[in-house]
């Protein structure tokens, strides 16, 4: 018999002998987190003999969607196993359909734990489902999606402020019961009526906390697996910050908080152990006086019972067992001051494990590859050009010293040419000899190294050029 409640799909199905194909995490009943066995507990008692005139435990323990679990007493002493659909008395009319969590001795302890009497059970088992019962029962399971959001929508258009979490169907298809989550009191009295025309059913508004909200939809923690509250926690701890500052954890809001917006509750599991081994470290120790002057508690190692101390303006810490904390403590109450505080603790190298294998071709080691990289990067000397490229080289050489000796000179020629014409002034022209070229020797004595190759000069210093001869022809 495979569960019919799996959060993972609407449920892994029915029996096999009805031939359904499981709907679920499709493991047929035997996955062990979350889904097919969620909540289930392990009957321990199963395997033991009972007397022979012993009557067996009429009461049996049945699961619903959710972590949902009430307890049902069994008047037709019907032959029950765990895992098996029932049909039950709901709170209302109609029947409504679960699995059997446990049945015989071990729901009086899980009564026992509850705080709830025998006598105090009165809601009946009906029946084992059958086809009729199971097709119903998945039928309603479908609507829960389309029903949630189309409330939701409801509840937007009435502007009220509360979250519908999740839809739980009776197993008949009468009854519908809404989960929600709000700050405060709802008034929502119009919406019922709204739901009530929409989906042609009884309708139920239950208000239900964070983590309740968290235990019904599931998810992930930040430990990686799935959440305690959704596959077997059941009761819901008060956590306090207290909890954090025992186990010397951090008060990040963000680190401690689960799913739910609240404390984790896994911060209880280890508290106890916590709490034993405080007994005996000193609580009140928050700083010792030396000779050397006050030290201060910086760290405690609550499991190795080591306490770090350290001087004002000092970078080491230095550890000091419990004992003789409460050694300086006594020494400090009868208002004397204790030695200086020697840090003794021998930092050990840790040494290399030696390798189960022989090293080969030494591909443990990681610089193995750092000599060949070396070389690979040093600069190889240039060689010298020969032959005929030496001789092109040279003459390229040559030829850009001189145009750069050319360059530094001009400026200097032009600066004594332009003091010469203004010391000199203008002269007059003789008409029958007509005037002087200034490209020949007379008239213009740097006219020599007009010849001479030289680079394009500059228009903004050169003066116009008659290009006339001394006959006053112009040249061709």
């Amino acid at each position: 018999m495979g569960c019919g409640s799996c959060s993972s799909g609407g449920g892994c199905g029915s029996s096999s002998k009805l031939g359904t194909v499981p709907a679920g995490c499709n493991n047929n009943g035997t996955c062990m987190t979350s889904g097919c066995n969620k909540l289930d507990i392990y009957d321990w008692l199963v395997d033991m003999d009972l007397p022979s005139n012993y009557k067996p435990f009429d009461i049996v323990e049945v699961r619903f969607k959710g972590s949902r679990k009430e307890f049902y007493v069994n008047s037709d002493n019907l032959y029950l196993e765990m895992g098996e659909m029932v049909a039950v008395e709901p709170n209302t009319g109609g029947y409504d359909i679960g699995h059997v969590a446990s049945t015989g001795e071990l729901v009086r302890l899980q009564l026992k734990k509850n705080n709830v009497k025998p006598e105090d059970v009165v809601k009946k088992v009906y029946r084992k489902v059958n086809e009729n019962d199971i097709a119903k029962y998945n039928l309603a399971k479908d609507l829960e999606w389309e029903t949630m959001h189309r409330a939701r929508n409801l509840a937007l258009e009435l502007g009220l402020s509360m979250k519908i979490s999740d839809v739980d169907y009776q197993g008949d298809k009468t009854k519908a019961t809404f989960y929600y989550t709000a700050e405060g009191r709802v008034d929502f009295r119009e919406l019922i009526k709204r739901m009530a025309e929409a989906f042609r059913i009884r309708i139920e508004m239950r208000q239900i906390g964070m983590r309740q909200e968290a235990s019904r939809l599931g998810g992930i923690g930040s430990c990686g697996r799935e959440l305690c509250c959704s596959t077997w926690l059941t009761d819901f701890k008060t956590v306090s910050t207290a909890a954090a500052r025992y186990q010397n954890l951090s008060l990040n809001t963000l680190k401690l908080a689960g799913q739910c917006g609240k404390l984790k509750c896994c911060l209880n599991y280890e508290l106890d152990s916590y709490m034993d081994a405080l007994k005996d470290i000193p609580n009140n120790v928050d700083r010792i006086e030396t000779v050397a002057g006050v030290a201060y508690l910086q760290k405690t190692d609550i499991f190795k019972k080591t306490m770090w101390f350290s001087y004002p303006h000092a970078e080491s810490w230095i550890p000091l067992p419990v004992d003789r904390v409460k050694e300086i403590a006594e020494i400090n109450a009868q208002g004397r001051k204790a030695p200086e505080l020697i840090n003794t603790e021998k930092v050990e190298e840790p040494k290399a494990a030696a390798p189960d294998y022989e090293n080969v071709v030494g591909q443990d080691s990681l610089t193995r590859l750092d000599d060949k990289n070396r070389r690979k990067k040093k600069k190889k000397p240039k060689k010298k050009p020969t032959g005929e490229n030496a001789q092109a080289g040279q003459r390229q050489g040559q030829g850009q010293g001189q145009q750069d000796n050319a360059q530094r000179q001009r400026p200097d020629q032009r600066a004594q040419q332009n003091q010469r014409r203004r010391n000199d002034g203008p002269k007059e022209v003789n008409p029958k000899e007509g005037p002087k070229d200034s490209n020949t020797k007379e008239g213009n004595p740097s006219a020599e190294n007009a010849n001479k190759p030289r680079r394009r000069p500059n228009n903004r210093n050169r003066k116009p050029n008659n290009n006339k001869n001394q006959d006053g022809n112009k040249e061709g």
